[in-house]
């Protein structure tokens, strides 16, 4: 795969290339040591595209985990204690079933790594909440999110989000006190359509 666009929100290229440059050369590797063609494994069940074969989210994301794994690079789950003190008097709550929890895809020294084949509430919230979280606990100082640009993802599913929407709404939305250093990767496959 190639890197085919590139977007610093809150200074995040400065940041990552000036603090980790040794882990930036990691990610770029990891990105082009996988070959997007092997994952065009998921027929199409939609109405719009009966049939035809897809890049897999699934498995281009275990295609990432693989590629991390071997520099070490490893996810970071976090057990979620909800607080109670909000309920009203009247409410009484059921106990909540099996482990709540926050997780980040890949995590090295203190810098993040989401990659996201989903829908561009996923995105977002990556970005704008996730991340401060995982600052805010301690984990991570500067994160980098991989996404599909727009041409790539339109060989997924419909409604996978690509890097230009996601782009132009950061740019418009600015950058808030809370916001961490985000260095934006769009993707897409090695020899585009």
């Amino acid at each position: 795969m190639i890197i085919a666009g590139v977007y610093s929100f809150n200074g995040g290229r400065e940041y990552i290339e000036k603090k980790y440059p040794h882990l930036l050369e990691e990610i770029k590797t990891v990105i082009n040591h996988i070959k997007a063609e092997e994952h065009i494994t998921k027929e199409s069940k939609e109405k719009t595209m009966p049939g035809q074969m897809l890049y897999s989210p699934i498995s281009l994301n275990n295609a990432f985990k693989e590629e991390f794994s071997k520099f070490n690079w490893n996810n970071k789950r976090v057990k979620c204690q909800y607080p109670t003190e909000y309920y009203t008097n009247d409410f009484v709550p059921d106990k909540i079933k099996g482990a709540p929890f926050r997780e980040i895809d890949f995590l090295k020294e203190k810098l993040g790594v989401e990659v996201q084949f989903g829908k561009y509430a996923f995105m977002v919230y990556n970005v704008s909440a996730k991340m401060t979280i995982f600052k805010n606990l301690g984990f991570i100082d500067a994160g980098v999110e991989i996404v599909p640009v727009k041409q790539f993802a339109e060989n997924m599913s419909t409604g996978v989000s690509y890097f230009e929407q996601f782009v132009w709404d950061l740019d418009k939305r600015g950058v808030a006190d809370i916001d961490i250093p985000v260095l934006i990767y769009g993707i897409s496959n090695d020899h585009p359509k």
